[in-house]
């Protein structure tokens, strides 16, 4: 069962007076528990897909479907709802909330949600512990190291139970130790939970993770492949 579809998706930008197009008709289907890593080098396209999965950008033709949601039939509200309740985000530059501490970023979005304060500050904890970061629930982003943070925003992706999770450059930041304890982290939610994740990435660490590696090169698809389990 397919939980996200693209079809023919085309996507250009102006920078002043040249239009770069950026996606020129990616058609790609990502199947439900995947662990999937959109790889190439930088301005393949690879991050401008992965916001349009995620419905941050808009395409300018093409469908891209979630979990059987069209997301040029949403409106932004509808839209903000979709991303609330259904897709996860981990971005390379963490985008943590800074005056708020390490549990507060993590309860934030079942704060959207309406998460009853006891249940959000509980699952929040126990999302937290699960990363290894049991005892630094009162500190802020400043206060902690970068891989600290990654594993802050990788709790806060998960703690709402999405299907997808996206994330973009990952351990981009991150030293190869750090990084790689990130990704057994997320292969083991993938392989417990059943969460989606689609990374992109230029990490060869993160494909070698992968189960399913798609190669772009200039907005489109140049390779696809299914690893052997």
């Amino acid at each position: 069962m397919n939980i996200l579809e693209c079809t023919d998706i085309e996507k250009s930008y102006h920078q002043g007076k040249v239009e770069v197009q950026a996606l020129r008709g990616v058609s790609l289907s990502i199947e439900k528990g995947g662990f999937v890593a959109l790889a190439g080098p930088s301005g393949s396209g690879k991050t401008t897909l992965l916001n349009i999965m995620g419905g941050l950008d808009s395409a300018d033709s093409g469908r891209v479907t979630v979990d059987g949601n069209a997301l040029d039939e949403m409106n932004q509200s509808q839209l903000a709802n979709l991303r609330l309740h259904k897709v996860g985000f981990v971005f390379q530059a963490y985008n943590l909330i800074p005056v708020l501490s390490a549990l507060e970023n993590v309860e934030f979005v079942m704060l959207l949600q309406g998460v009853l304060p006891i249940d959000r500050r509980e699952r929040a904890k126990a999302i937290l512990d699960d990363v290894g970061l049991a005892g630094t629930y009162d500190r802020r982003p400043a206060e902690l190291s970068g891989g600290q943070q990654q594993r802050v925003a990788l709790a806060r992706a998960i703690v709402s139970n999405p299907s997808i999770v996206l994330a973009d450059e990952p351990t981009a930041n991150l030293d190869s130790k750090t990084g790689k304890g990130l990704l057994e982290m997320m292969r083991e939610m993938n392989e417990k939970k059943k969460v989606t994740f689609i990374f992109s990435t230029h990490d060869h660490m993160v494909m070698d993770y992968a189960r399913r590696l798609v190669q772009l090169r200039d907005g489109q698809v140049a390779d696809d492949l299914v690893k052997e389990h």
